[in-house]
C-alpha cells in the first residue's frame, strides 16, 4: 500500500478532480505489475497496473492493491471495477472507500458479489492524506483550501506601497511555484495584485500554472497588470462588471456575504483545491471564518520598519522545517 501512494503522489497537480490513485499487483511476494493515474481524462491506475503485467496468466492468483476504491461508474473511462472483475483477480486491498455520489461503496459491493475477496482500511490514515483535497471536495463540497505568505522574522507581509520586498529567500520562492502547480486555483486580494503585480504562475517550476482568481469588487486592475496577461485563466471576483475578454473573465461578487459565495462558486466550477496567496487582509478573513485546511508560513531571518502587519499564525498541528535561511510553518486545521 505504501507502494501505491508512492505511485498515486506521481498525479498530483494532473488529475483533479479525480482523486490520486496508485496500484500495485503483487503474486508470490514480488511486484508484477502497477501504475498510477497519469491525468484526468486517462486511464486510471488500475487500467495501467494490469495493462503492465507481462503474464496476463497471473492475474489469476494476484492480490491488487489500491489505495481507494475503485470506480463503478462510466465517466471519462469505463469503470475499473469491471476490469477487476474480467481480470480474474481474486483478492483486491484497499485503502479508503471513494465518497464520491457515483462510487461511495459501489465498486467495493461490485466486487464482492462477483466473489472477488476484499479487504479494507489499510493504511486507512495515510491514504486519507493523500486524497485530502479529493475527500475535502467532495465531503465538505468545498476546495481544499492553503493558506501561505511570507513574513519577516518581526511579521511583516509587505510594505504596503509600490516598494517591493523580497521577503523570502530564493529557494523558498522555488518552492511556493512547485506548490502552485500541484494545487487548481490561487486567490488574492485587489490590494496585493495593486501593490506587488503578481503573475501567480509557476514559471520557476515545471508543470500546469494554476487558474488564477482575484477579489476587485471595483473592477480597479486592468490589462496592464500580469494577473490580466494570457498566460493562465483568470477569474476576477467583482460587483460592477461581469463579462469576459480573453483569457479573463469578471462574475458578480456578493459583497456582504463574499466568502461562502465564491466557496460555492469554486465548488461548481469544480475547483478542488485553492491557494490564498494574499494579502494579510484576505488570510484574516479566512482563519476567522475558520474556512481553511491548511497553512504555510514562511518566516525569513530580516526584520523591516514599517509595513503591513500579516496575519497571526493560527493554531493547529504544526511542523516545522528549514528553507536555507527561512522557517516554514505548515498548520492543520483540526478545528473544522
Amino acid at each position: 500500500m505504501r507502494r501505491c501512494l508512492q505511485l498515486a503522489e506521481k498525479g498530483l497537480g494532473s488529475v483533479s478532480t479525480n482523486p490520486l490513485v496508485g496500484a500495485v499487483l503483487v503474486y508470490d511476494g514480488k511486484i508484477i505489475g502497477e501504475g498510477y493515474h497519469k491525468k484526468f481524462g486517462e486511464a486510471h491506475a488500475e487500467v495501467n497496473a494490469i495493462a503492465s503485467v507481462e503474464n496476463k496468466e497471473l492475474l489469476k492468483l494476484a492480490t491488487l492493491y489500491i489505495n481507494i476504491e475503485p470506480c463503478s461508474h462510466f465517466g471519462k473511462t469505463p469503470p475499473c471495477a469491471n476490469l477487476i472483475i474480467e481480470s480474474g483477480i481474486k483478492k483486491v486491498v484497499i485503502g479508503i472507500e471513494d465518497p464520491f455520489i457515483a462510487v461511495q461503496g459501489r465498486g467495493v459491493k461490485m466486487l464482492e458479489e462477483a466473489g472477488i475477496e476484499v479487504v479494507k482500511g489499510v493504511l486507512e490514515s495515510e491514504c486519507k492524506e493523500m486524497n485530502r483535497r479529493f475527500l475535502t471536495f467532495y465531503m465538505k463540497r468545498r476546495p481544499y483550501i492553503i493558506l501561505k505568505w511570507a513574513q519577516t522574522a518581526n511579521g511583516k507581509i509587505g510594505s504596503g506601497t509600490d516598494e517591493t520586498w523580497q521577503i523570502s529567500g530564493d529557494d523558498s520562492i522555488r518552492l511556493s511555484h512547485k506548490w502552485r502547480t500541484e494545487e487548481d486555483a490561487i486567490l488574492v486580494g485587489f490590494n496585493t495584485a495593486l501593490h506587488d503585480n503578481p503573475r501567480l504562475t509557476s514559471r520557476l517550476w515545471p508543470g500546469r500554472n494554476p487558474q488564477r482568481l482575484l477579489l476587485d469588487p471595483e473592477a480597479r486592475i486592468g490589462k496592464g497588470f500580469q494577473i490580466m496577461d494570457d498566460q493562465a485563466d483568470t477569474i476576477v471576483f467583482s460587483s460592477v462588471k461581469q463579462g469576459q475578454e480573453g483569457r479573463t473573465k469578471w462574475v458578480s461578487l456578493n459583497e456582504v456575504n463574499y466568502l461562502p459565495s465564491i466557496i460555492i462558486s469554486l465548488f461548481d466550477s469544480n475547483i478542488q483545491s485553492l491557494i490564498v496567496e494574499g494579502g494579510a487582509t484576505v488570510h484574516k478573513f479566512f482563519l476567522s471564518s475558520g474556512i481553511w485546511d491548511e497553512t504555510r508560513v514562511v518566516i525569513s531571518d530580516q526584520w523591516k520598519q514599517g509595513g503591513v502587519d500579516a496575519a497571526p499564525v493560527p493554531a493547529g498541528r504544526t511542523t516545522e522545517s528549514k528553507i536555507d535561511n527561512d522557517r516554514l510553518l505548515v498548520i492543520r486545521n483540526t478545528f473544522n
